[in-house]
């Protein structure tokens, strides 16, 4: 059964994520600044992490706690790359 209030909040949660990660790139683009390339990389993976779970559960009928792992290692890879955005040496 889906949750109409979630699947909005997890809309929202989308939509937000990939304006940043949008904005990231485009100031990666006008500036050549490497790390905002990671930033933005960083959240359009978390954006996807953000609903893969309801969709893997939902629609593809994983269980819910492989749908979760998934989940969670998506937007663990989405932290690494913004963190690596934060702290990596840069050129």
């Amino acid at each position: 059964m889906i949750h109409i209030g979630l699947v909005i909040a997890k809309i929202v949660v989308v939509v937000i994520g990939l304006l940043i990660a949008r904005q990231s790139y485009r100031a990666y683009l006008r500036y050549e600044n490497r790390p905002m390339l990671y930033l933005a990389i960083g959240f359009a993976i978390i954006s996807v992490g953000a609903v893969i779970e309801a969709v893997l559960y939902e629609v593809m009928n994983l269980s819910i706690f492989y749908a979760g792992m998934i989940q969670t290692t998506i937007v663990a890879i989405g932290m690494v790359a913004i963190l690596y955005s934060l702290y990596g040496r840069q050129p």
